[in-house]
Parts: structure tokens; sequence; C-alpha cells
């Protein structure tokens, strides 16, 4: 006879691999127990290698597909609209800059069209490249690699060794997750690979996230949370990610709405 115990740590990992993450005051509230009840479970489950726990709750480890890029792009279209543009500002006129893949990083492309920065732009990235190839003032260089369908960024080690060769004033760097124990995450290790790489080649690191992407941590790990100078997020994220990364280091800048 399954005790429920047993089924309540089943339902958690049911709801975690079908949400992709769970968060404790909700489980909590769900099956009606206390909050360190829930921990213990997940502390069970991870202990099992099914589930991962973050900051606030837990995710589902290794069988979370990443989402296409079509659809992360239609998530929160606005919020990156506005991160993109805050960016934008950030930047100084004659920068290296290093864009990075990903929709979020492609919305900082966008809002740097037109304004006449006169930049240096290296990505990995086919549709950065893309968008600001036209663009009055602003050199446009690509990485090698391999082309990753779907997503068109460039990836492996030639696309890695590509950094190697440059010294750059910025990079603005794109994660699936943010978490300040575990730090910047990725689906992929190589597009983890290729984002090291370009930390190195750069004097600065502007993390740009929506609020969606925080107290999350993937399977592969990019940098420790205090690597990053600026974290540029939404106005939704909440005043102990602020607080965490002045303890640490890390200006969090909240986009404008």
């Amino acid at each position: 006879m399954v005790s429920d115990v047993s089924k309540r740590r089943n339902m958690i990992r049911d709801l975690a691999h079908e949400k992709g993450e769970v968060a404790f005051a909700a489980l909590a509230a769900r099956f009606g127990v206390s909050a360190m009840t829930v921990r213990r479970d997940v502390d069970a489950l991870e202990a099992e290698g099914l589930v991962r726990k973050v900051m606030g709750g837990a995710i589902a480890t290794g069988k979370v597909a990443e989402p296409s890029f079509e659809s992360r792009a239609a998530v929160e279209s606005a919020g990156k609209q506005h991160i993109g543009e805050t960016v934008a500002a950030l930047l100084c006129p004659k920068e290296t800059v290093i864009l990075d893949s990903g929709s979020t990083v492609l919305a900082v492309a966008r809002a740097i069209r037109g304004r006449g920065l006169g930049l240096t732009v290296l990505t990995p990235s086919i549709l950065v490249a893309v968008e600001l190839a036209d663009d009055p003032g602003t050199t446009v260089l690509l990485t090698g690699g391999t082309v990753r369908a779907g997503e068109l960024s460039l990836i492996g080690d030639d696309a890695a060794a590509t950094f190697d060769r440059y010294n750059c004033d910025t990079f603005v760097m794109g994660v699936s997750g943010v978490d300040t124990d575990r730090g910047y995450s990725d689906y992929r290790s190589d597009e983890s690979a290729v984002k090291r790489a370009a930390i190195g080649a750069a004097d600065r690191l502007v993390v740009v996230a929506d609020h969606t992407k925080l107290d999350r941590a993937h399977l592969a790990r990019i940098a420790p949370f205090e690597a990053a100078d600026l974290l540029v997020t939404d106005a939704d994220v909440g005043a102990e990610v602020v607080r965490v990364g002045r303890e640490m280091g890390v200006h969090v800048v909240l986009a404008e709405r």
C-alpha cells in the first residue's frame, strides 16, 4: 500500500515535470502541510535525482525540454523590450560589445538600432547579426562555429575560440536561469561554454533576464551570481534579489515599463 507521503512526493515530482518548476508555498497550500514538510519531500526527491531544489521551490531535473526560440520570444515580450531599451541606454558610444544569442538579447539589438552609437558588435547569433547588419555606423562581427538549428546561434569550439582574439568592453549575456546560490545557467553545455568564453573576453558583464528566469537553475552552469557587474531585469522582480545583489556586488537594474 502506497503511503500518503509517497503519494504526495509522487505528485510533487509530477507537478515539477509538468510545470517545469514548483514553489514551496504553493505546494504546502495544495497539500495542506507545512513548508518544512514540503522541503523534506523535495530533499528526498532531490536525493533520488528527480528534482533539483532552487530558491523558493524545485525544478525538474534533466527532463525539462528547452522551449523553442519562438515560444521564448513570445513570453514577456513587453518586458524584454523594456530590458532591451534599458541596456541600450547603458552602452557608451564606440564600445566593442558582445551580444549573446537569445530572445532577450535580440531585444537589446533591436533597441540599439538607430541610436548612432557607432558600436562594434561581436555576436554568436545570426539573428542579432542580421538585425544590426544594416544599422548605420554599427560594425558587426560574427563568430565562427556550428549553426544551431532553430536558435540560429553558433556553438562549438570554433565559436568559443573566436573570443580569444578580441578584447571587448561589455558582454550582454542572456541566460535561462538566475539563482543567487547556483549562479547563471542554461539548458545546454555547448551554449554555456560559448558564454563563458565571452565572459573572459569582456571587461564588463551585463546579464539580461526577465523575471520568469529568476530563482531558476538549469543543467549547465555558466558563472556564479557575483560574476555579473549588472543584472538587468523587469520591474516584477522582488526586493530580495536587489538586496542580495547589493550584498554580492551585483548592481540590479530594474527596466522601466
